[in-house]
C-alpha cells in the first residue's frame, strides 16, 4: 500500500493515518470539521484534501450513522481501489449499502477493537491498535484484493486480523462491549447524588468498574442506536440475574432459616457464574488467562518513584506482568500492587524490603 485516504479524523481515523503515516504510507486526510482535520495534519497523519486520482485504500472513520453514506459517496467518485470502514457496528452499514444498490465488491466492513476515553485527533497515537484485534467481515463477493488491502492495514497498525461474520461480530460487541459500558455507566451514576463521605471512600474497585463511564455521551448515543437489539438482548439476560440477586439479598433477611439459606445459594450462584466467565477472559497477548502473584507496596506520590520501583524489580530479575496503583486518600502516597508469576514473588518482595521498600501484606 503506497497510498491511502482517512475520511473522519477522529481518534481511530488518525491514529490509523499516524499509523499509516509513520510506516511510508502517503495519507490523504478529509473531514466535515475542518479544524480536526487541520490539528491531525499538524500532528503528522496526513495531508489534507483529497488526492487526485484514486488511492490504494480508503479508511471511513466515521460515526455508524453515516458510514453508509460515505462509503457510497466514495465507491460512487471512484476516489480508491479498495474501501473499509472501522464503525463498532457491521450489520446495518452493510444493510444499508445493499438497499442503496452498491457494489460491495470494493468494500469490507472492520472493526478495530481499540479505544480510549478521550475522543479527537488529539487523543490520537501511532500505537493505538498494536497487538490489539482487528475485526475483517468480508462477504462472499469481497474482492480478493480489497480483503488483502485490509490485511496489509492491519499489519501496518501492528493489529492482530479476526475474521467474522457481521452480525456475529455485532452480537459480540453487544456482549463484550457495548453493554459492559452500558453498565459502568449505570454504576457511576449511582455516584451522582451520593453522599459525599461515601465518595470519598471510592478505591480501585469502584475505579475499576467506572472508568469507561467517562466516555463521550454523544459518540456512545451513536454507537447504541447502530446495534440497539443485541444490546437489549444482553441487557434482558442482565437485568434477569440482578432480579434474582436482589431476591437472594431480600432472602438474606429473612428471619426463616430455609429463606436465608436460598439467598446465600443464590448468592453464590451469581458469584461462581461469575469467577467462570472471569476465567475465560483472554490474558496477556491474548493467551489463556493466567493467575499472578500480587506483590504490594507502599510508594510515595513523588516524582521518580515508579522508575525506581521497576528498576529495582530489574534488578531483581523478575518481569512485572501487570500494576495497578491505588492512591490513598488524603495523603500523598498509595499502593502499587505489582502482579508477578508466583513462583517470583518470594525473590521479589525480599529484594524490594532489601531496598528498603515497605511491603504490605
Amino acid at each position: 500500500m503506497r497510498t491511502a485516504l482517512v475520511i473522519g479524523t477522529g481518534l481511530i481515523g488518525t491514529s490509523a493515518a499516524l499509523a499509516l503515516a509513520g510506516r511510508g504510507v502517503q495519507v490523504h486526510l478529509a473531514d466535515h470539521d475542518a479544524d480536526q482535520a487541520r490539528t491531525a495534519e499538524a500532528l503528522g497523519a496526513g495531508t489534507q484534501g483529497e488526492p487526485d486520482g484514486p488511492v490504494d485504500l480508503a479508511i471511513v472513520a466515521v460515526p455508524p450513522a453515516y458510514v453508509a453514506g460515505t462509503v457510497a459517496d466514495v465507491l460512487r467518485r471512484g476516489l480508491a481501489r479498495g474501501v473499509l470502514d472501522v464503525a463498532s457496528v457491521k450489520g446495518g452499514p452493510r444493510r444499508e449499502l445493499e438497499a442503496l444498490g452498491c457494489d460491495l465488491t470494493r468494500y469490507i466492513g472492520t472493526h478495530p477493537m481499540a479505544g480510549r476515553e478521550r475522543s479527537g485527533p488529539l487523543a490520537a497515537t501511532a500505537d493505538l491498535f498494536e497487538g490489539r484485534p482487528w475485526v475483517l467481515t468480508p462477504t462472499g463477493g469481497t474482492d480478493t484484493e480489497v480483503l488483502n488491502l485490509a490485511l496489509e492495514l492491519v499489519a501496518l497498525c501492528r493489529a492482530v486480523p479476526v475474521v467474522m461474520e457481521d452480525e456475529a461480530h455485532d452480537r459480540a460487541v453487544a456482549l463484550v462491549s457495548h453493554t459492559p459500558h452500558l453498565l459502568s455507566s449505570m454504576v457511576a451514576a449511582r455516584l451522582q447524588d451520593a453522599d459525599e463521605t461515601a465518595v470519598r471512600l471510592c478505591g480501585q474497585g469502584i475505579r475499576d468498574v467506572t472508568r469507561i463511564a467517562a466516555s463521550d455521551p454523544a459518540m456512545w448515543i451513536d454507537i447504541l442506536s447502530a446495534n440497539p437489539g443485541p444490546v437489549a438482548d444482553v441487557l434482558a439476560a442482565v437485568a434477569s440475574d440482578l432480579d434474582e440477586t436482589v431476591r437472594a439479598l431480600r432472602a438474606l433477611q429473612s428471619a426463616d432459616e430455609a429463606k436465608r439459606g436460598d439467598g446465600t445459594a443464590g448468592i453464590e450462584d451469581v458469584l461462581r457464574r461469575g469467577n467462570a466467565g472471569r476465567e475465560r477472559v483472554p490474558g496477556k497477548h491474548g493467551a489463556a488467562s493466567a493467575v499472578y502473584e500480587t506483590v504490594t507496596v507502599l510508594i510515595g506520590d513523588q516524582p521518580g518513584e515508579l522508575a525506581r520501583i521497576f528498576a529495582d524489580a530489574g534488578r531483581a530479575g523478575v518481569n512485572i506482568e501487570d500494576v495497578r496503583i491505588e492512591h490513598a486518600t488524603g495523603q500523598q502516597s498509595g499502593l502499587i500492587q505489582l502482579m508477578v508469576e508466583p513462583s517470583a514473588a518470594p525473590g521479589l518482595t525480599k529484594a524490594l524490603r532489601e531496598r528498603g521498600w515497605s511491603i504490605r501484606q
